[in-house]
């Protein structure tokens, strides 16, 4: 046993005992249940993967393999009886092996239904490095988003400062632009490095009819043979994932008549609007009447995602339409007079058109023809208590694109249940903020092998006899109820300082474990705080009755608790809980960004039981 010191001042050190991490009570337990006289052979840990694991499937050649993937933890005296000792068994449990989901598992969804029928990984302002006002531009981010899986990048095309050429950067604000060129090299080179599934570009026109001309040419040029070349004629349905693999897919409104005059007025009045918008923003956060006093969870972390219940609950049926920035993409409908000016090369490339569309008219959408629709998230949250089973509807035919209000200057984000809910196959997140919002957009492509793109469970596609549909809000019965027990975990003392949480001692971890999903089965609960323990052990118990666990995802948070200033973040992740492998398994920890850590894990137990 090791001692850790702390320094408290120059003539005062305190001295801590490093306790090894040892196997729960009920880990020993069931060891001593599935071994004999201190030896787990292969059969009993055959027996183990099918009974406490759930792996019903289990082979003996796989248990065997896993004994040898231990060989350095085996009985000391294995040449005699080949088995495994408490340690070895202790250690394949909180090994990557052992992981909550299959680490063998890719792409299991079914890939050939219509593109509606998936959530897609999509990002907003995929280009920016930082927040919406003066930020820069970067193929970077870009770059960084397809790596991680992302497969809906977004690109907002202005005439550079010459007017011969074309930039990339958020239109009438300070942020510095990069070249499209550049933009969609790095795409190219990077679009099918994480999935082989499409990549679809979202493109924001704001170019003169000489620049789309252009843009085409730059566009086929680049991206050759992996650029998806419409046909005339509209979609009855869209084609499948598995149609457009390693395609890369071009979405916009058809471009209309480009005016000069009416260009530069807009950029006069929006830079004013985006004044007038960061300085109400700010007054939020800077005057004392008006700040919001945060918990030391939200101080470390910053804020909770929204609670979806109380945000449906308590919305202003009578607060108007952000009409503002209903559409990012600032043009009209497929109207042919609005397009006689625009090159004809341009329009051929669009393979997935983008219009308008109102709550209202959600059921008057043209059913011989497919679409793409974009809404704020405050268009979608007043829809939703009107015409939430009109967009599930429109939603199991059309692509509807979900993006950030306008008062969002800071690039934060919104929770992305609001969309997933009702079928919203495009919710677009700012992938460069890091906090909770995105941790459950990485949780959701978690599944489905990571390839971006995950299958809507039925109740989202399927309509009743008398096209009765899904309604997230309303009384839904519990289908199941998943237990989760947090019996402890390690790994910090290697990832961090010793003085990285606590100047003057251990640090003191606690746990935070929920649902993010429909609105019933939203809720998080937390353990006690282990006091002065790198390895701390809480051993608690939590279950968590699921209406839709098709929708479910799993959050799990650790936290540093500190009485006189804000708990330290120790670590996260987001788990979809249809993927989820039962038994005790090692959940491996990420950081702010989304990265795994090397070493920090905790060991848990999860189990599905009917009420």
């Amino acid at each position: 046993m090791s001692k850790q010191t702390y320094r408290v001042c120059y003539c005062f050190r305190r001295m801590f005992k490093l306790e090894v991490a040892e196997a729960p009570a009920e880990i020993k337990d069931l060891f001593n249940r599935y071994s004999d006289n201190g030896t787990m052979t292969v059969d009993q840990l055959q027996r183990f993967l099918i009974e406490v694991q759930g792996e019903d499937k289990a082979t003996r050649e796989e248990a065997e393999a896993i004994m040898e993937s231990l060989k350095d933890f085996k009985h000391p005296n294995f040449f005699h009886r080949k088995g495994l000792n408490l340690e070895a068994f202790f250690r394949y449990l909180f090994g990557d092996i052992n992981a909550p989901l299959d680490p063998s598992r890719r792409v299991h969804h079914d890939m050939t239904a219509p593109l509606s029928h998936y959530f897609i990984y999509t990002g907003h302002n995929s280009y920016l490095t930082g927040n919406q006002l003066n930020s820069d531009c970067s193929d970077v981010p870009i770059i960084n988003a397809l790596r991680r899986g992302v497969r809906v990048i977004e690109l907002d095309m202005w005439p550079n400062s010459r007017k011969d050429d074309v930039d990339i950067l958020h239109g009438r604000t300070l942020t510095t632009p990069v070249e499209l060129i550049k933009c969609l090299r790095s795409i190219k080179e990077h679009a099918f490095v994480a999935s082989e599934y499409p990549v679809v570009l979202t493109l924001e026109d704001h170019i003169t009819p000489d620049l789309q001309a252009k843009v085409a040419k730059m566009v086929t040029q680049t991206f050759g043979d992996m650029l998806f070349s419409p046909g005339s004629e509209s979609l009855p349905e869209f084609p499948s994932p598995e149609y457009w693999k390693r395609k890369i897919i071009i979405s916009t409104k058809p471009p209309k008549k480009y005016v000069e005059s009416k260009s530069t007025n807009e950029k006069d009045n929006g830079a004013q609007k985006v004044k007038d918008s960061s300085e109400e923003e700010a007054c939020v956060f800077c005057c004392p009447s008006k700040k919001k006093k945060f918990s030391s969870v939200e101080e470390a972390w910053g804020k909770e995602v929204p609670d979806l219940k109380d945000k449906l609950d308590s919305f202003d049926k009578n607060e108007p339409e952000d009409e503002e920035h209903q559409d990012e993409e600032d043009f009209d409908d497929w109207d042919q007079k609005s397009q006689q000016n625009a090159a004809p090369e341009y329009k051929h490339l669009i393979g997935i058109h983008a219009g308008k569309l109102k709550a209202k008219e959600c059921l008057r959408v043209d059913p011989d023809k497919v679409g793409r629709f974009s809404w704020s998230e405050l268009v979608l949250e007043k829809a939703v208590i009107t015409h939430g089973r009109d967009i599930i509807r429109l939603t199991q035919k059309n692509l509807l694109r979900i993006f950030p209000k306008g008062m969002r200057i800071d690039s934060s984000n919104y929770n992305p249940f609001i969309g997933w809910m009702y079928g919203a196959q495009m919710v677009a997140l700012n992938m460069q903020t890091h906090g909770r919002s995105l941790w459950l957009m990485h949780g959701m492509f978690r599944a489905n092998g990571g390839c971006g793109y995950v299958k809507k469970p039925d109740l989202l596609l399927k309509a009743g006899p008398h096209g009765e549909v899904f309604d997230p809000k309303q009384s839904l019965p519990v289908k199941t109820t998943l237990k989760v027990k947090v019996y402890m975990g390690e790994g910090w003392r290697k990832d961090f300082q010793h003085t990285h949480f606590d100047f003057y001692s251990p640090p003191d971890f606690y746990a935070r474990v929920g649902i993010a999903g429909v609105p019933a089965d939203s809720v998080m609960k937390r353990t006690k705080a282990i006091e002065d323990d790198w390895t701390p052990t809480w051993n608690e118990e939590f279950k968590f009755p699921l209406r839709a666990p098709e929708l479910a995802l799993l959050r799990i948070e650790v936290h540093e608790y500190d009485l006189s200033e804000k708990d330290d973040f120790g670590g996260q992740t987001c788990l979809p809980v249809p993927e989820l492998r039962t038994g005790i398994r090692a959940v491996p920890l990420h950081n702010q960004e989304g990265d795994k850590y090397n070493s920090v894990k905790l060991l848990m137990r999860f189990e599905f039981v009917s009420d």
